[in-house]
């Protein structure tokens, strides 16, 4: 068993060092409750309505922003996935990294970029499999629109993922509750995994998000799930053999035909 926490968090746009502080604080608070990962938002740290300044805001998986998140893990004895904007290659991509003071940390970039502000800013990484082990978990992750293509978690699922984790910047928008309420629910039924999809919250200059974020289990049931507007840090036990007989009764994996 893991018990994990989802920090639905309002970042503040260009201010990488204010975001910082607020995922600090969230993890000491979350590892005081027992917590062994602490999922953020995507781009969390630099904020996602950053705008022209993300670009700025870039960093190296070596830079300074990787290695504060790796002590605060260390200090705080919780793993952290975060979104920032990762500078490689020549290129920004849109960037999750799971930090575990323990381990070095561990990258993965948005494939699916949304909307023209993500293309005019990030480059696109090929679909992979991106899949950590932490606290005898298996632990895929994504990153917002991804979740939405259910190649993406099948992925995930078939490669013996047991969560999938989803740092997101859902925004505002009369179809933000079925993506969140509905659709995650069922990428954890039709998988027979967990998701935790954790959202921004509030607004900046140039999005308002939907917050409803949530913890979905294998029987598509919700552990754990944000209102629409609160900053806050939603809290979930990740124990899979709780779920043993929803596996047998809805065997998508095992049955697959391509």
């Amino acid at each position: 068993m893991m018990r994990i926490a989802a920090f639905q968090m309002k970042a503040v746009a260009a201010d990488q060092a204010a975001n910082l502080a607020r995922i600090e604080k969230a993890a000491r608070e979350a590892s005081a409750d027992g917590a062994e990962l602490l999922v953020a938002p995507e781009l969390a740290l630099p904020g996602y309505g950053s705008g022209d300044d993300m670009r700025n805001l870039a960093e190296p998986p070596g830079g300074e922003i990787v290695a504060k998140l790796t002590l605060i893990s260390l200090d705080a004895r919780i793993a952290i996935l975060a979104g920032f904007a990762e500078a490689a290659e020549g290129s920004i991509y849109n960037s999750a990294v799971f930090a575990d003071g323990r381990k070095e940390p561990v990258i993965y970039r948005k494939s699916h970029l949304y909307g023209d502000y993500e293309r005019d800013m990030f480059a696109a990484e090929l679909p992979s499999a991106c899949i950590v082990e932490h606290g005898g978990l298996r632990i895929g992750i994504l990153i917002c629109y991804d979740v939405e293509f259910p190649e993406n978690v099948r992925r995930l699922a078939q490669a013996g993922a047991d969560l999938v984790a989803v740092p997101t910047a859902l925004p505002a928008s009369d179809h933000a509750e079925l993506i969140a309420r509905k659709m995650i629910p069922v990428r954890a039924f039709e998988n027979q995994v967990f998701v935790a999809y954790v959202n921004n919250c509030g607004a900046d200059d140039l999005f308002s998000y939907a917050g409803l974020s949530a913890v979905a289990a294998p029987d598509g049931n919700l552990l754990a799930e944000a209102d629409e507007t609160s900053e806050t840090l939603l809290f979930a036990d990740i124990r899979p053999q709780d779920f043993a007989a929803s596996a047998a009764a809805n065997p998508y994996l095992r049955d697959l035909r391509l």
